[in-house]
């Protein structure tokens, strides 16, 4: 077998979608599985729809979680125009394709007599059997013209692909499609038949989208007799309802992905398994892993749901377990940069174990830094009243202010506090409730004693101060 050459080929309109994060990893996987090449191809043919930057972003996107592309420059169609025109002129100069000069209103009022007759909307074949002196009085005279492929005739177009295995589609069901469009850019059809066979792609691994377009694709390489490629086709991305996963329901951008902290270990890891099975009970690999266990015939054919909820968990996993330099300074990048490294510290320690994302940092340690202004009556417990929640804090105040800062850990806290209530016959709610709330100002938070350390001396015990302030007011 020669070399397993595989290729990812986005278009720069817009930010990366996580179904496309998913065919790159894929196509990546499988070359790097067999000791072959990936490679990037960027189709800008589309001129009116190009955004720019969004081919930097791609890039930029690709090399972040490690799909590194090993042509030095990616492949711009854009730069090819005129290798496609050549290609296009050798199809009609073989009567396999054909100079169209139809207008826009015609082949429109054609789409809607067929559509009112209830019949596929297709290419009636008027331009089809022009002379070629009519062709040539055409175009010198200036007429705008698209060059169509020339379906054959009473065919049937047999094809496999590895997930849905052998397709057959008659040439009666197909239209004659275009090749060349009238400003002399190539349709997606042509160019991409062109690129994979300079390109020497052995394996063609894309959306289940283009399936309907895999006879054509066939024909073409047919038509210059070249030999296909292996086609796979991904089973496409559905939203919980079973719709196709886009905009409308949420995020499936990855840089949105990225900017709410959401690690690149868990969106590779779940986009891996949308549509993958690895056959066994494991759910967490890295990227090396996942070259080791990739293989073709574990894809899927039904569509993959895309759960925010599973990715959330597997963003939670990847947060709790690691703790390396390059997640903390993601992290403390939500937080205010008047902190102090020690205390960013602290509070990613005390928070990681309760995060779906690290934008969440910001929020759920927001009262470190900004303590809101919170109803006094938040500070009694349930089944404590009054009198025993200031006895509780103001027997706390002066502890703590007695209290070394050395001794100002997470764990001698919580001990000599317990001693504290059980010496004063109090109880966890006379004493430990209160002390949360006069440092958080929230009923549910971290345990007190945890937010003491994170805090520290001075600011807990201003904390408390002012709670026992607020009781007495």
């Amino acid at each position: 077998m020669s070399q397993v050459r595989t290729r990812f080929a986005p278009s720069p309109t817009g930010y990366l979608h996580i179904g496309s994060l998913r065919t790159a990893l894929f196509n990546y996987l499988y070359a790097k599985k067999n000791n072959g090449q990936f490679l990037l191809r960027i189709e800008d043919t589309d001129q009116a729809r190009l955004v720019p930057g969004a081919q930097e972003n791609l890039i930029k996107i690709l090399k972040l979680f490690g799909l590194v592309f090993d042509n030095y420059e990616p492949m711009v169609q854009s730069t090819r125009t005129k290798i496609y025109q050549e290609f296009a002129k050798k199809l009609v100069d073989e009567n396999k394709a054909y100079h169209c000069f139809c207008s826009s209103e015609r082949l429109d009022d054609l789409r809607k007599t067929q559509s009112e007759a209830k019949q596929v909307p297709k290419y009636d074949g008027h331009c089809r059997n022009l002379s070629p002196e009519e062709v040539a009085t055409k175009l010198k005279a200036g007429e705008k013209a698209v060059i169509r492929f020339k379906m054959p005739e009473n065919k049937t177009v047999e094809m496999h692909d590895e997930v849905y295995g052998d397709i057959k589609v008659k040439t009666e069901d197909l239209d004659d499609f275009v090749l060349l469009k009238s400003d002399n850019f190539p349709t997606y059809h042509l160019a991409n038949i062109i690129d994979d066979h300079e390109m020497e792609i052995s394996h063609v691994i894309r959306a289940d989208e283009w399936l309907p377009s895999l006879p054509k694709h066939i024909l073409l390489y047919e038509a210059f007799g070249w030999q296909a490629p292996t086609f796979v086709h991904l089973p496409l991305l559905l939203n919980p309802d079973r719709s196709k996963l886009s905009k409308r329901q949420g995020d499936v951008a990855v840089e949105d992905f990225v900017k709410k902290g959401y690690l690149k270990e868990a969106i590779l890891n779940y986009v891996a398994l949308l549509g993958w099975n690895p056959k066994d009970e494991r759910e967490f690999f890295t990227l090396e892993e996942l070259v080791a266990n990739f293989s073709l015939e574990h894809i899927n054919k039904t569509g993959a749901i895309f759960d925010i909820q599973k990715l959330n968990w597997f963003n939670a996993s990847y947060i709790r377990e690691n703790k390396s330099p390059e997640i903390l300074a993601q992290a403390f990048s939500f937080l205010p940069e008047n902190l102090s490294d020690e205390q960013k510290h602290k509070i990613f320690k005390l928070f990681s174990s309760r995060l779906d994302n690290l934008s969440q940092l910001a929020e759920v340690a927001s009262f470190v830094w900004d303590l809101v202004d919170y109803d006094k009556a938040m500070l009694i417990f349930k089944k404590s009243d009054l009198e025993k929640t200031k006895t509780g804090l103001n027997i706390s105040l002066a502890f703590l202010n007695d209290l070394a800062e050395d001794k100002w850990t997470e764990e001698t806290l919580r001990q000599d506090l317990n001693n504290l209530l059980a010496k004063n016959n109090l109880t966890a709610g006379d004493v430990f409730w209160p002390i949360r709330v006069a440092l958080s100002g929230q009923d549910k938070s971290p345990s007190p004693t945890e937010i003491l350390e994170v805090l520290g001396k001075e600011e807990s015990l201003k904390r408390i101060k002012l709670a026992i302030d607020k009781l007495n007011s």
